[in-house]
């Protein structure tokens, strides 16, 4: 296990440049003076790292100094093999560098472990968008994903829901999720999100910008989310719902709405139970959800939303009658 743990320490050496004994006995979850015996093992080995005092200070190589590591395990080749996927690196037009990366990789292991490392390509795919979806193709992501790596600004046309907008933008992570590229962006002293299909214009500008040493692209991402979907459902209607209106529920919700609803154990003697599902906010946005489950629910508050229910389904019934003797294809 030390051997592993010293092999730990000096690839994160290399790939952080510096870091200090708490970061890394955290890390390898050992202790501070553990990591001490190990930085004196290394040193001891003929390894160049040294330390750097104060406030800044902490462990590094000597600069210059690499080291090549061929010590992979088996399921270590195997797991960087399951990076390389195909779809978003080409996308990003990475996907010659991933190819020849990956020829690169398969090479360095081996002869004993290239089989295993080949079959996880051969036996794993990710389809990114859902069903019935498709992966959107930006025509400005490359160029955001350029000026991202430069910490280039840029400057954006976008469309947004109610307006075109021009802003100027200090790139900070792109997200793929359900098959949409979606830009975390620094504007105006917050960090928004923007919807990469919508940048209309995108212009790299010549001007570099400090990437924010404490933003954390994966934790934004999960807040923004969970943001997003708690203001798009911010109210909560009582609706009771047949045993197959609670099945649609299940189907059509989405994961926040699905995770959120709460349904009573016990039903009435028709085996309808209550449920109290979130809702968005506007009566329009709430019905058009509910309209979904058909007759199979029916909502019991609030008011407004009932009544906006029993409203719209007045004027299909009426609309379905009226075409019912207007259709020229019926069949009498």
């Amino acid at each position: 296990m030390r051997a592993s743990r010293l092999l730990s320490i000096l690839t994160t050496l290399q790939a952080r440049g510096q870091i200090t004994a708490p970061e890394l006995a955290e890390a390898c979850e050992v202790s501070v003076r553990t990591i001490y015996r190990d930085i004196d093992a290394l040193a001891a080995a003929g390894v160049p790292v040294y330390a750097e005092r104060g406030a800044e200070g902490g462990y590094r190589l000597l600069d210059g100094y690499r080291v090549r590591l061929n010590g992979l395990s088996q399921p270590e080749a195997e797991a960087l093999f399951m990076t390389g996927l195909p779809g978003p690196a080409a996308a990003l037009g990475l996907d010659a560098a991933m190819m020849a990366a990956q020829t690169k990789l398969m090479a360095a292991l081996p002869e004993n472990m290239r089989p295993s490392a080949g079959r996880m390509q051969e036996r794993f795919h990710l389809d990114a968008p859902s069903w019935f979806g498709e992966t959107e193709q930006p025509k400005h992501l490359r160029a955001i994903a350029a000026a991202l790596l430069r910490e280039s600004l840029i400057e954006i046309r976008y469309q947004s829901w109610r307006a075109e907008k021009r802003r100027r933008v200090a790139p900070l992570g792109l997200v793929l999720k359900g098959g949409s590229w979606y830009l975390a962006g620094h504007v105006d002293g917050s960090v928004r999100t923007y919807r990469v299909a919508r940048v209309l214009d995108c212009n790299v500008l010549d001007k570099h910008f400090d990437r924010p040493a404490e933003f954390d692209l994966a934790a934004y991402w999960q807040a923004a989310t969970l943001r997003l979907e708690a203001e798009m459902h911010p109210n909560e209607a009582t609706v009771r719902l047949s045993p197959f209106g609670v099945k649609l529920l299940n189907a059509f919700s989405q994961p926040y709405v699905r995770t959120r609803t709460r349904i009573e154990e016990t039903a009435d003697a028709d085996g309808w139970r209550i449920a109290v599902v979130p809702i968005g906010k506007t009566v329009w946005h709430a019905a058009a959800e509910l309209l979904r489950l058909g007759a199979e629910a029916e909502v019991l508050a609030p008011v407004e939303l009932r009544d906006k229910m029993a409203e719209l389904a007045h004027e299909m019934a009426a609309r379905y009658r009226t075409a019912s003797v207007e259709c020229p294809d019926r069949k009498n």
